[in-house]
């Protein structure tokens, strides 16, 4: 059993990194905007907060510091302390110890401030200071303002990843008695599973609403990375934020952290021009990035845009030559999308320098795989001399997810709607055969198109296909989308849309390629979770 000293050191970590993120926001917006009296407030009563939360909890150090670090806050805040690169340098300190406090709490070692530190906040707050009546005013107004801890409940999130899979397993086991209700034609067992569905779906997401946090908890970490790569690459950049409040799971959150930071690496580093060269091509001198989050019905849209020198098209078809994945031949066919598509193969990078922050041999292919893993999908668009735009398409959840059933013969098969472009009913004799496969002008674009049923009873790597081999005059194709490229899947069959719990395969299935896992449907049946990305890549490279 938990102790409650424990649960409130719990909460105080929780609360404190929050409170720390929003630190390192604000005073990177006073950096630009020294005279804003409202964000000055916000650092003060955050400061203070903080200050009260650790020494009522105990923790005296960090109470100490974010005590300096409100004095000196309090003398900008009332014009006896000017926000000059110094002090600047030593707030930018005095906050970074403070995370790095927050964070050690649970270490093995506790930190400790640095006597250069404390020395150089105490010349701040004592030798400028002239004036300690405005100041103690201030902390007074300040001190009804406590924050009350009784509403908030700190829950490890391992334990909301059970839940969720047993909700996950509740979910199949509804299904599938509401299946067999209908078949036995009974009102009493009708009306039970009819409430049992209700509950069962208002269970779901409830869990999923408690494992959700704001975008906001990751973007609001961005203006101070922004500025120290900036400082770091010698350029001004000019961040834009918005869709803060916008809602995803945690763990999907986490998962994609690391690939949005190598993104903004990248924009900055390669994007954005260096002053003198934007002057020239009539840009501002600074650059402009913009990162934002919006819903799309079940799927979360990030994007992160800049005005930088974008990518060049025809360099980016040398590098396809030249590392050996296309003839020269080959590459004059591509689409825009498709020779876009090469950045994320391992190993490509235009990089034709190292510097501090980026081309350290981490290519955007690691971007794309931490995507993959929780079933998302990436889109690059460019102009060059206009900049690039990066567009994520996240699930909210990563337990349960739409798809799309279709049934190629006897047997049953999902595909996730994240990868599902369209559905198109198509004249076998619209066909055209290239080789051992068959491609089709759908929309102004030639996509290789599968026969899923050739494709389940050989082998894929002996795969071929002729218009003979296709029955009916019309096929039922799905195309499907990976990676800025496209894919028409022949299906016997298409059914319906359904939410589906995605549970992994077990030995030896799970080493088959083409497949991403398994769900039960409420018939009992057994349906395949096909990945869309290991077919994909397979045809594309087939082509």
């Amino acid at each position: 059993m938990k102790s409650r000293d424990q649960e409130y050191k719990e909460i105080f970590i929780a609360e404190a990194l929050e409170y720390f993120d929003a630190l390192n926001r604000h005073i990177s917006e006073l950096e630009k905007n020294p005279e804003d009296e409202q964000l000055l407030a916000e650092i003060f009563r955050l400061l203070h907060n903080l200050k009260a939360n650790a020494k009522a909890i105990g923790y005296t150090t960090i109470g100490d510091v974010s005590h300096k670090l409100e004095t000196a806050f309090g003398l900008i805040r009332n014009k006896e302390l000017s926000f000059t690169d110094e002090v600047v340098t030593v707030l930018f300190d005095g906050i970074d110890m403070l995370g790095e406090m927050i964070s050690g709490i649970d270490g093995p070692n506790e930190v400790e401030p640095s006597p250069a530190l404390l020395r150089n906040l105490d010349i701040i707050v004592n030798t400028l200071s002239d004036n300690t009546t405005e100041l103690s005013k201030v902390q007074k107004y300040y001190t009804s303002k406590n924050l009350s801890l009784s509403d908030l409940i700190y829950i490890q999130i391992k334990k909301l990843d059970h839940l969720l899979n047993l909700v996950g397993e509740l979910i199949i086991d509804r299904d599938r008695i509401l299946s067999i209700s209908k078949e036995l034609d009974n009102d009493d067992l009708k009306n039970v599973s009819a409430h049992l569905y209700r509950i069962t779906d208002e269970l779901q997401y409830s869990v999923m609403d408690a494992r959700l946090v704001n975008v906001g908890s990751l973007f609001n970490k961005f203006p101070r990375i922004v500025r120290d790569i900036a400082v770091t690459e010698k350029k001004e950049i000019n961040l834009e934020i918005s869709g803060q409040d916008i809602q995803i799971d945690r763990n999907i959150l986490q998962i994609i952290t690391d690939s949005l930071l190598h993104l903004m690496r990248n924009a900055i580093s390669h994007g954005i021009e260096k002053a003198d060269v934007r002057k020239k091509a009539k840009k501002t001198p600074h650059g402009n990035v913009t990162l934002s989050a919006q819903n799309d019905r079940d799927t979360v849209i990030l994007r992160l845009t800049d005005d930088g020198k974008g990518i060049d098209q025809e360099e980016v078809k040398r590098a396809i030559v030249q590392r050996g994945f296309l003839t020269a031949d080959a590459v004059k066919d591509l689409r825009e999308t498709e020779v876009l598509s090469y950045l994320f193969e391992p190993g490509f990078s235009l990089a034709k320098e190292v510097t501090e922050v980026s081309g350290r041999g981490v290519g955007l292919d690691v971007v794309k795989n931490a995507i993959d893993s929780i079933g998302g999908r990436i889109r690059v668009d460019s102009k060059k001399g206009e900049g690039t735009t990066f567009t994520l398409f996240l699930p909210t959840s990563i337990a349960v997810k739409g798809a799309l059933l279709c049934q190629i013969e006897e047997n049953f098969y999902a595909i996730p709607l994240m990868h599902t472009d369209s559905v198109v009913a198509w004249p076998t004799q619209e066909l055209h055969e290239v080789g051992d496969l068959l491609v089709a002008d759908i929309n102004g674009e030639t996509i290789t198109i599968v026969s899923m049923r050739e494709l389940f009873n050989n082998d894929i790597r002996e795969y071929s296909v002729k218009k003979k081999d296709l029955d009916n005059d019309v096929q039922n194709i799905i195309i499907v989308s990976y990676n800025n490229r496209k894919l028409g899947l022949i299906v016997d069959k298409l059914l319906r849309q359904q939410d589906i719990v995605i549970k992994a395969l077990a030995r030896p299935v799970n080493t088959i390629d083409i497949y991403a896992g398994v769900t039960l449907l409420g018939s009992g049946k057994v349906c395949l979770v096909l990945d869309v990305a290991a077919i994909t890549r397979y045809f594309i490279a087939r082509r």
